[in-house]
């Protein structure tokens, strides 16, 4: 028996396991499976829980603010918005409904895990404004570094005419960095400096780099956008926990 028609290309019927076997050609099938283990995973939990429900009221007030946020208040500007959409209301709603249990879902899942990962995450997330000149010479480090502790030139003008790094056209400002992202070594300084501090130089990479540093951003929990980020991780590492625990056969052929 003939698979049923998956897409219709030209008019030429393409059967779902031609269609699988098109994607392992192209190496995209495990993504392809991930994106369906992850949904699957994702609705199972929300028939599971009682502790998702989320009340109507929610869901239609959110449908309207998103009415008026795009002007779709007239009834046949946001049917013709759903058509162009390739929706109907009822799947609409259950788009909306979906999101709303999704979100809730994080939160259940990662509640109690936040605090807890937000320390463990704390340095990668903290950033602080770097200014750097590279040169290649132990000796022009040096004089450069003593030039600027005597204050007979300023960073951005030695870093101008002397650095090797491509920020030099912007007086070596390198910008915010993730403190995780640094070397050891170079974590080390940085975290024992104050504002304004121009560091000693130091051997990276086979280079000599003079670091100057700026701004500390630090980071809290009681940033909303932060708790988003670590909600997301934390998430995505139990969607990986939950799948890795499945048994999961593919049959393409």
């Amino acid at each position: 028996m003939e698979s049923k028609s998956f897409l219709t290309v030209d008019g030429e019927p393409l059967s779902l396991q031609q269609s699988l076997m098109y994607l392992r050609a192209t190496g995209r099938l495990d993504t392809f499976i991930g994106d369906i283990l992850r949904q699957y995973v994702t609705e199972r939990e929300i028939k599971r829980r009682e502790d998702i429900a989320i009340e109507p009221g929610t869901i239609e007030q959110s449908i309207i603010d998103f009415r008026l946020g795009n002007q779709l208040t007239d009834p046949e500007k946001f049917q013709d918005w759903l058509n162009s959409n390739g929706l109907d209301f009822t799947t609409f709603h259950a788009q909306v409904t979906a999101r709303f249990q999704q979100d809730k879902l994080k939160e259940v899942v990662t509640g109690d895990k936040l605090s807890e990962y937000f320390i463990e995450r704390k340095i990668f997330l903290d950033r602080v404004v770097l200014s750097r000149i590279v040169v290649e010479q132990p000796e022009l480090a040096a004089e450069l570094y003593s030039q600027l502790t005597e204050e007979e030139a300023s960073f951005e003008e030695l870093a101008e005419e002397y650095s090797l790094a491509e920020e030099s056209v912007a007086g070596g400002m390198m910008g915010p960095v993730s403190k995780g992202t640094l070397p050891e070594e170079l974590r080390a300084f940085v975290d024992a400096a104050t504002r304004g501090t121009v560091l000693k130089p130091l051997a990276l990479e086979e280079k000599w780099c003079i670091f100057r540093v700026g701004k500390f951003l630090e980071t809290s929990l009681e940033d909303q956008q932060v708790q988003q980020i670590l909600r997301e991780e934390l998430f995505e590492k139990w969607l990986g926990e939950q799948i890795q625990n499945m048994q999961i056969q593919v049959q393409v052929n």
